[in-house]
């Protein structure tokens, strides 16, 4: 079964067998997460499409694929001959993944899914579109796992300690900081399942997806007692000390369900759009569930002083990189053959070079000008582009350091690019300057600071298939809840929260012409008080990326005075930051890549 379509039909076969209908595959692990271990890419395996997001459902004689705008490109390609049909989410005329299974599923018909890798809150919305049928759901077999002969195995890398000087706060004083939540919700147990968040509250971290050093495992806390659930392989003899010490119970991984079955508890707290259906399934009957987002959310998004003071230096590390990336990428193009995969191994090695480093924050985007229009492009041996002394090449990276990672994207001038082209780079650096410069009171979300950096790109009736900025975890998953930059909610997304101070928001605008070329210019903002005054408590952003900006594609005619001091001073910030730690070459070059630009 080497292609779509017999994959397709083996899975129709045992749908048959099993008596259903509708199958659903969503893009999920057990945890909710967002980017799963090759173990849990069931909806790649039955549709070809490999983007991070998107819903497959397939029917007795029909298949479709539900992805977003980031992907809307890629995945018209990758489907195109497979037999499964695009529905784009979001645009109008198109219907929703619960719309179609009514429209498909059959009177008195039944769907499928696998209860583990389903949230409750969408199980219970598939729930309800199937008893508007008379329908049934059958939330016990993963039919997939039958025909995919040669699944990878569930991961077991090792669990390792972050320890108080990095984290900034123990273990024992989050879990009461938790428990203390419970005890306002009236709750007697929360069951914790989101894999980010069961790392920062026990201050451990490990590799079970790639890029992202989390651990496969549950939590169960209860007013006196926390149990984990783990694959015991992964822990050192100082690992489990240091856990048992903290009065941490350890229980096998798959242990779970069974644990659950037997919950004494009349209220249990958990987010239902992180926890799974089986899960939930499995408590006892009776029990009162309090849906509500997990406490350690909001928590583990303001950073800690000492997580900020880290940050920064991480911060540092990784603009050195940048820099060495970039004077060899400058210094080199027409003279040497680069690729795309190339340019990204050599920046990836500039990364490794710095102390402290733990390897990407997620697989490097360098795409060279159409390949751009894509907003997460992969680069694969086959689309592999040879980098000309022409256009563009858009870089968007990010290391993981003990201090923290990092997220940052730079569009990179290689050499000729049309005036058009530097009137949309020219917008883009308008947009994320506005924002990262925005004064604003306290009680604003991103949402409400959102159009400051679409403004520009809208006068010119051009926009974005996807947020402005997204949370980032300090050594944790790259997109982070609850705070974001996002001009209309997505409930799903839960990135519509306050702006907190010490809150970390990318800021990422773009222009992405389908054929041509695609921009993004992206840097991190740190959320802090400014001054209070008779009107409330006014709020502003601390940058904390330190990479120039490629003024080969900066037209200053399209500058405002403000903006075009805006940039000098950034420019004048990153040189000072980094001079220091260049060698004399790269030092002159950085000189030369961040002088102040005038009229």
């Amino acid at each position: 079964m080497n292609t779509i379509p017999e994959r397709l039909q083996a899975l129709r076969d045992l749908m048959k067998e099993s008596g259903v209908d509708v199958y659903l595959i969503p893009t999920s692990d057990f945890h909710e997460s967002e980017y799963v271990g090759d173990h849990f890419k069931a909806r790649r395996y039955m549709t070809g499409f490999t983007g991070s997001a998107g819903v497959a459902v397939v029917t007795m004689t029909e298949a479709g694929l539900w992805t977003d705008g980031r992907y809307f490109i890629q995945a018209a390609a990758q489907l195109e001959g497979s037999g499964v049909t695009l529905y784009r989410m979001g645009e109008e005329g198109v219907p929703t993944v619960e719309e179609f299974i009514q429209d498909q599923l059959p009177e008195g018909g039944c769907l499928g899914f696998d209860g583990r890798v389903v949230n409750r809150n969408l199980g219970l919305k598939l729930e309800k579109a199937v008893n508007s049928h008379g329908g049934k759901l059958s939330v016990a077999e993963d039919l997939v796992g039958r025909i995919w002969t040669d699944r990878p195995s569930l991961p077991a890398e090792p669990v390792f300690i972050l320890e108080e000087r990095y984290s900034g706060k123990s273990m024992e004083d989050k879990v009461d900081e938790v428990r203390k939540a419970m005890e306002e919700e009236g709750a007697q147990a929360h069951i914790l399942t989101s894999l980010d968040d069961i790392a920062w509250l026990l201050n451990i971290r490990g590799g079970d997806i790639p890029n992202f050093p989390i651990v496969l495992s549950y939590v169960v806390l209860t007013p006196e007692k926390l149990f984990l659930f783990i694959n015991p392989a992964t822990l050192s003899e100082k690992v489990r000390a240091y856990l048992e010490g903290n009065d941490v119970t350890l229980m096998p991984y798959d242990g779970i369900y069974g644990f659950v079955k037997d919950l004494k508890a009349k209220k249990v707290l958990l987010d239902g759009a992180k926890v799974n259906t089986a899960i939930c399934s499995s408590l006892p009957e009776g029990t009162e569930i309090i849906s509500k987002p997990n406490p350690t959310l909001l928590m583990k998004a303001i950073k800690n002083p000492v997580e900020l003071e880290n940050l920064r230096r991480a911060h540092i590390k990784d603009g050195v990189a940048m820099v060495k990336f970039l004077y060899w990428l400058k210094s080199n193009i027409g003279k040497k053959e680069i690729t795309e995969i190339s340019a990204s191994d050599y920046l990836e090695a500039c990364r490794r070079e710095q102390e402290g480093n733990l390897g990407l924050s997620f697989n490097t985007i360098s795409a060279y000008n159409a390949n751009a229009a894509m907003m997460h492009y992969s680069a694969t041996p086959e689309s592999n582009s040879v980098l000309k002394p022409e256009g563009f090449l858009l870089v968007d990276s990010g290391g993981h350091y003990y201090e923290g990672s990092t997220d940052i994207t730079r569009t990179i001038v290689l050499g000729p690019v049309p005036q058009e082209w530097k009137l949309h780079f020219t917008t883009v650096l308008r947009s994320m300057l506005t924002l990262a410069n925005a004064r604003f009171l306290y009680g604003c979300c991103g949402m409400n600071l959102d159009i400051l950096s679409r403004g520009p790109l809208w006068e010119m009736g051009l926009d974005y298939k996807c947020g402005t900025g997204h949370g980032i975890g300090y050594l944790l998953n790259v997109h982070e809840s609850p705070n974001g930059f996002r001009w209309k909610i997505v409930p799903e997304r839960n990135d519509s929260a306050p702006l907190e101070e010490g809150m970390v928001t990318t800021d990422e605008p773009g222009v992405y012409i389908e054929g041509s070329h695609g921009i993004r210019t992206e840097n991190e903002l740190v959320c802090r008080k400014a001054e209070k005054n008779e009107y409330g408590q006014f709020m502003e952003f601390e940058n904390i990326t330190y990479c120039p900006i490629d003024l080969d594609a900066v037209d200053v005619q399209y500058l405002s005075d403000r903006e075009l001091k805006m940039l000098n001073d950034y420019h004048a910030m990153v040189y000072e930051k980094l001079q220091g730690r260049l060698n004399e070459e790269e030092r002159a070059w950085l000189k030369e890549n961040t002088r102040p630009l005038s009229r």
